[in-house]
């Protein structure tokens, strides 16, 4: 099928933005098989498995990939956990996660994407994960979805050098999927302990995926946006305002009328202890 050029540009363009970074095929093809059907010469014969005896198969040494002690999920989420209360200081919790190997989104991954914005601010916004263009900067919220956060921040009479950023996961899936539950376990405590070495006044997450993870709670973010609740913060009670994700508002601009009704809540809310 042939595609104009500027039609073949624009999908190209699509991809980019979805986060899509291979083609795959509907059904899988034997590539040695075309090449030796386009050079006419037969397939390449499999070597032959030499007979091992019963005698030699006691006395050899078992593989390496049997006799690797198996890491438990539980163990893995363990590790994080010990790795992560050990940290007193934002640059060492960084650090942390530059060691942690265990995760296997950072083998996939460019870039560790720690935080963007202010530490001591008083609002901590917290995403789900990074997408392309945080994974190829290193930074929270770079891309289409920061900027629509950014104008939704001077909106209310915010930037950057007030408010902190960060995310759930800390590396981007491989084609922007979802985090898995196991990805998010081995996360779990380094957020947390981001969250507690930053101390902020108030919490948003945006979207559903670290709304749940922060509040414990399956209801979907439809329901729970606009609603104060509280995150449990080594004993103090952070008041926490769920709203939608800036990448969600981009594919439901309709929706934009009740973030900025969250987000005039928010700025309410900041008045309100200031004066307090």
């Amino acid at each position: 099928m042939n595609i104009p050029r500027s039609e073949a540009l624009a999908l190209l363009k699509w991809y980019g933005e979805m986060g899509v970074d291979e083609a795959i095929g509907e059904a899988p093809v034997d590539r040695y098989a075309v090449v030796a059907e386009a050079q006419k010469l037969p397939p390449k014969p499999s070597a032959p498995t030499p007979a091992v005896t019963p005698r030699q198969r006691m006395n050899e040494p078992p593989p390496a990939a049997t006799a690797r002690v198996s890491v438990s999920h539980s163990q893995l989420a363990e590790s994080a956990e010990a790795r992560a209360a050990a940290c007193t200081t934002l640059e060492e919790l960084r650090s942390a996660l530059e060691a942690f190997d265990e995760c296997g989104l950072k083998q996939t991954a460019k870039s560790l994407v720690f935080s963007d914005g202010n530490p001591d601010g008083r609002v901590m916004f917290i995403g789900e994960a990074p997408g392309r263009d945080e994974d190829l900067q290193g930074k929270s919220f770079v891309g289409r979805s920061g900027q629509l956060l950014d104008k939704m921040l001077q909106a209310i009479g915010l930037d950057r050098s007030q408010i902190y950023i960060a995310n759930v996961i800390y590396w981007r899936p491989p084609g922007n999927r979802d985090p898995s539950p196991v990805e998010m376990a081995q996360c779990r405590p380094f957020i947390k302990r981001q969250i507690e070495l930053c101390a902020p006044d108030i919490i948003v997450p945006l979207g559903a995926v670290p709304a749940r993870e922060l509040l414990h709670t399956t209801t979907g973010i439809l329901r729970l946006r606009g609603h104060w609740k509280t995150y449990d913060m080594a004993g103090r009670k952070v008041p926490v305002l769920p709203t939608f994700h800036p990448a969600y508002l981009l594919r439901q601009p309709a929706q934009k009328k009740l973030a900025w009704r969250d987000f005039l809540e928010l700025r309410c809310k900041l008045d309100e202890t200031t004066e307090g």
